[in-house]
């Protein structure tokens, strides 16, 4: 049976990606490993595990799904903004999960003369060549090490949290690009530019 070439490659798409009107993310299904617990109060998602405890609240048009240690979200239409939806909900579960198993770290190093970092209690102190001190707070379920006063250990279980933080450090003294000097992500590659020369 004769069939167009638009038809044919449609098929060919469906049978290899599945549905396109669904996110590609979205759909994939989520393994909750044994020592983690989940519970589903509406749209409400808690997460339990070794490392501690996060919830996040669904957007009411994305149903959630919890079932044999297989978690799942589907969207109610396939809109483009559900579709959105549907995969940045399935990534944060994800993310959850990891969180509360493994954890997420960021590590960021400081260079330049003088410059240093060290945790006081809650207050991650910054000295980076201005005037005064630069004084960060530590939010609750974060934690900054500094084992060289040029190295910056942030850990948490929330993603966002950790990411967050690391960026509104980094954010101080932006790497410059002539010597190198700033707050920077470890193995972060920095373009250098070549400074002027004075000719005669």
């Amino acid at each position: 049976m004769w069939m167009p070439l638009g038809a044919v490659l449609a098929a060919k798409f469906w049978q290899k990606y599945g549905n396109p009107n669904m996110s590609r993310i979205g759909k994939k299904p989520i393994n909750v490993p044994k020592n983690v617990k989940v519970s589903l109060t509406g749209n409400n998602v808690q997460v339990e595990g070794p490392k501690g405890k996060l919830t996040f609240a669904m957007h009411s048009r994305i149903k959630p799904a919890f079932e044999n240690d297989v978690f799942t979200v589907s969207a109610a239409t396939s809109q483009k903004t559900d579709k959105a939806l549907h995969g940045t909900s399935r990534s944060i579960v994800a993310n959850m999960i990891k969180g509360v198993t493994e954890g997420f770290t960021k590590e960021l190093e400081i260079q330049g003369v003088g410059f240093k970092a060290q945790i006081q209690g809650k207050v991650l102190n910054l000295a980076l060549g201005f005037t005064h001190p630069v004084e960060i707070e530590v939010p609750e379920g974060v934690i900054i090490k500094t084992p060289k006063p040029t190295q910056i250990i942030i850990e948490g279980i929330d993603k966002a949290k950790v990411g967050y933080l690391a960026a509104t450090i980094r954010k101080v003294y932006e790497v410059e690009p002539y010597k190198g000097k700033g707050v920077r992500y470890k193995d972060e590659v920095v373009r250098r530019k070549a400074g002027k020369t004075v000719t005669k």
